[in-house]
């Protein structure tokens, strides 16, 4: 692991599921439109194509008197293991699916363009080891706190 692997997020837990309703989670658009985002967002696009090459374009939306926000983001599909390794890129778009960038969005300067998520799974005992990694965000960012809470509904949703 080189220094530059400890900047981006990594989340790490122990779910109490098997391997196979987790990969579910990350891969049936239904399931991941459940959990994915921060507190407050809903997801109503999650079109997956699951497969290496395949196409991926997702919406958060957020509604509160105060403040009415959507976000559209795109990727590929890289490497897909099931059912232990998915990995895919992200990025920023508007609602055509057209790239925007990160820093026309207010993003502070440096922010990729591309980034990529790496979602490892290991069966342990009939639970699942997840070892997420989005390189490109840095661990003290908006995203980074976004993803702990996606998470923290995924483990919520597992144990309902």
């Amino acid at each position: 692991m080189t220094q530059s692997d400890l900047e981006w997020v990594r989340i790490e837990r122990t779910l109490q599921a098997s391997v196979q309703t987790v990969w579910s989670m990350w891969t049936d658009p239904e399931r991941f439109k459940q959990w994915y985002g921060p507190n407050g967002m809903t997801i109503p696009t999650a079109e997956m194509d699951v497969s290496v090459g395949g196409k991926r374009k997702i919406c958060m939306h957020m509604s509160r008197p105060d403040r009415d926000m959507t976000m559209w983001f795109v990727g590929e599909y890289i490497e897909v293991t099931e059912p232990t390794r998915l990995v895919y890129t992200e990025s920023m778009a508007d609602a055509q699916g057209n790239l925007i960038s990160p820093k026309d969005l207010g993003m502070p300067d440096g922010h990729p363009e591309v980034t990529k998520i790496v979602i490892e799974l290991e069966d342990r005992g009939g639970n699942t080891y997840l070892r997420m990694t989005h390189i490109g965000v840095p661990q003290d960012s908006q995203g980074a706190a976004g993803w702990q809470q996606a998470i923290d509904k995924m483990v919520v949703l597992l144990n309902s």
